[in-house]
């Protein structure tokens, strides 16, 4: 179970300028988006704010995690902003790209290692990726679809890929991988 101490992923209704926002998000397709653009300008923030949040989860409230992998070519550490599905025990991620036709950079990356760290608020929790399929797939991704509806489009922009589901859970306190 993640130490809610450290990892509280707090559900309130957004304010005005959140939810403009986040409609702003279904209308305007994040995919026509230069790329690399939001992911600098997140990690500009997330510095600035001491690690404790991004452009992104300030104008739009989401819970975005700061995902660090190890580089599946390079080995070297590699941090990206991504949005994030709080599960009781469990974070959920969707490797959308934004509805782009090939899915992102650290999805190949928790394939090749699977043990990853994740950065909330500036709270770090040591995790291990797996990829769901079938039933336990399915559920996530419906459970997903009904809390960010945009995704939907997503889907549709993303077709024929399959778009990955990912689990991540806590590592044992040993930190054993």
């Amino acid at each position: 179970m993640i130490n809610t101490a450290v990892i509280n992923f707090e559900n309130r209704r957004p304010e005005p300028l959140r939810r403009l926002s986040r409609k702003a998000a279904e209308l305007i397709p994040m995919s026509w988006i230069r790329p690399g653009l939001l992911v600098r300008i997140d990690r500009g923030m997330f510095r600035l704010s001491r690690s404790r949040t991004t452009f992104s989860a300030l104008a739009s409230g989401l819970p975005i995690v700061m995902l660090t992998t190890t580089g599946a070519r390079t080995g070297q550490s590699r941090t990206v902003p991504v949005l994030a599905l709080p599960d009781v025990d469990h974070v959920i991620l969707l490797a959308s790209n934004y509805g782009r036709p090939s899915n992102p950079s650290w999805y190949y990356n928790l394939r090749a290692e699977p043990h990853v760290k994740i950065i909330w608020k500036g709270s770090s929790v040591e995790m291990r990726a797996r990829e769901l399929s079938g039933v336990e797939r399915q559920r996530h991704l419906a459970r997903s679809l009904e809390a960010y509806p945009w995704w939907e489009q997503y889907h549709r922009r993303a077709a024929p890929r399959h778009l990955p589901v990912i689990m991540l859970e806590e590592l044992p306190a040993t930190g054993d991988r």
